[in-house]
């Protein structure tokens, strides 16, 4: 018997599967809001709906040279967090007191409309560079928890109390 996933090994997995459908050519994104075990919204980075992605049109933050981190408006896409929220949004589903789980810990922009949507917990694999975000994040007592995604290394997943 294999087993059983904790959510927050749950959580990340799916948050991972949704990075699949991103269309950006630098990073994949993935992020899933969660509030008492169930998931209210999804979100992966691309271009907005019904425009071209830059899998077809190529990435403007290449041609720029800008690098990571830095100049998030020189972008077609949207990120994983905002299309969550966006999701979230037209949907009705109200956020405040939820939980978050990404791919990445998100930049400045995103750690900005995740304080004031009232996420409370934002759970991670991989980082990202941007010192503000992390400073604001702590500065709002938003903790940061990092996750090894289950497939990383079966026997060190995650143990989260029930």
């Amino acid at each position: 018997m294999t087993k059983r996933l904790s959510w927050d090994d749950y959580f990340i997995e799916i948050a991972s599967l949704v990075k699949q459908r991103s269309t950006c050519l630098r990073r994949q994104v993935g992020a899933v809001i969660v509030r008492d075990k169930r998931v209210l919204a999804t979100g992966y980075n691309g271009a907005p709906s019904g425009m071209k992605h830059c899998e077809e049109v190529g990435c403007l933050r290449d041609r720029l040279n800008v690098p990571s981190g830095k100049q998030h408006e020189l972008c077609r896409g949207l990120h994983a967090e905002q299309n969550a929220i966006i999701q979230a949004a037209v949907f009705g589903a109200s956020i405040e007191g939820s939980v978050i789980y990404c791919t990445h810990t998100p930049c400045i922009i995103c750690a900005k409309m995740l304080i004031n949507a009232g996420i409370e917990k934002i759970y991670f694999v991989d980082g990202y560079p941007d010192e503000l975000a992390l400073s604001m994040l702590e500065e709002a007592g938003v903790p940061l928890i990092c996750l090894k995604r289950h497939n990383d290394d079966p026997e060190e997943a995650n143990e989260t109390k029930e």
